[in-house]
């Protein structure tokens, strides 16, 4: 009974943790934070400057001893006492605290699949130690594809890929379990670094991440467009170390991008390969199911569906279905604890 009271008072919460972008659900109110997953240090003093978006806006804009990181690598904790801080954060800046002794919150965070034991751990242990009361891990195609309401508890085949900034999972989805999973550590990320080094070797002419990404979500495309694009892009000049401004078209980023594109292609036909026949047959039917950041890269969908012969879609809001998913669970937990990654027999971090 008492469980059930400090369930209802308290707010319990879904994380989508990821490399780039981390957003938070509220039980009972939806989507209500969503922010870049940085931090500013002071590396004199060790001190947490600024979290989040403030944290973005600090990125090359600050004396050289106040750096921007990123906690996340390739979707899992790179550094584990500044993914606590940034957890910590996200947990008091959604929470109201109408009570002196307000429980603290049950917390659901998606995490890649087919991460270790040990990084799964530590996870579950930041999330801990920045004041969850209990913890879930949820993997982030299982909740795709709960947030795109597929029929993952039915005995049929669903086929998810999300690609976010760190990592591309590939997975089969059936009776509430993954069938098959792949993680691949090429996705957005990856991509903005692809056009970073053609840059320089195509044209000697230094780029920022975040020109990249402007580029990439400018004029990126993973097959050719109908009608050509271009755009212009500024840098320095690796010879004369001089700015330079220079005009790129949506087939020279393709041309960059093209073997991350086909790693992960690749990776998909190989899961189409694996997959048992009769989940293949519902698949053949259902498509392919596209969520993440890269899923809106232009044409990936017709590349996949030209490369696999399966019907590819991307899901509706395919930035937000992770933690869609991961709150669905947390509003329905009982019903949907099944899909929740085993945590009682992990090994804890060295």
């Amino acid at each position: 009974m008492l469980n059930k009271a400090f369930s209802f008072f308290s707010e319990d919460i879904a994380i989508d943790l990821g490399t780039a972008n981390s957003l938070v659900y509220v039980r009972g109110k939806g989507i209500v934070l969503a922010e870049p997953s940085v931090v500013a240090i002071n590396q004199k003093t060790g001190q947490v400057l600024a979290i989040g978006e403030e944290a973005r806006k600090m990125v090359g804009r600050t004396p050289a001893h106040i750096v921007a990181i990123r906690p996340l690598v390739k979707g899992v904790i790179s550094d584990f006492e500044v993914t606590e801080q940034m957890i910590k954060y996200f947990i008091e800046k959604v929470s109201k605290k109408k009570f002196v002794l307000s429980p603290r919150p049950r917390v659901i965070i998606g995490i890649p699949c087919g991460i270790t034991e040990v990084e799964k751990k530590s996870v579950q242990d930041a999330a801990k130690s920045a004041g969850a009361r209990e913890v879930y891990l949820i993997e982030q195609p299982m909740a795709t594809a709960i947030g795109a309401r597929l029929p993952v508890q039915e005995a049929g085949g669903n086929f998810i890929v999300d690609i976010g900034g760190g990592t591309c999972g590939v997975a089969v989805i059936s009776l509430g379990g993954l069938v098959i999973a792949k993680n691949l550590r090429v996705a957005g990320d990856k991509l903005n670094n692809d056009i970073i080094y053609f840059s320089q070797e195509e044209y000697k002419l230094l780029l920022g991440e975040r020109t990249a990404e402007e580029v990439k979500i400018g004029i990126g495309s993973a097959y050719p467009l109908k009608d050509k694009k271009e755009m212009p892009i500024r840098g320095r000049n690796l010879v004369t170390g001089l700015p330079e401004e220079i005009m790129v078209t949506d087939a020279d980023i393709r041309r960059a991008i093209e073997k991350s594109i086909k790693q992960i292609v690749d990776t998909i036909k190989t899961t189409v390969e694996e997959t048992p026949p009769e989940l293949l047959a519902d698949i053949m039917s259902r498509g392919i199911y596209l969520s993440g950041g890269g899923a809106l890269l232009r044409g990936l969908d017709v590349l996949i569906s030209k490369e696999t012969k399966i019907p590819t879609k991307i899901i509706d809001d395919p930035l937000t279905a992770v933690v869609r998913g991961a709150g669905m669970v947390l509003e329905n937990l009982d019903e949907l604890r099944e899909v929740l990654v085993d945590t009682d027999q992990l090994e804890p971090p060295k």
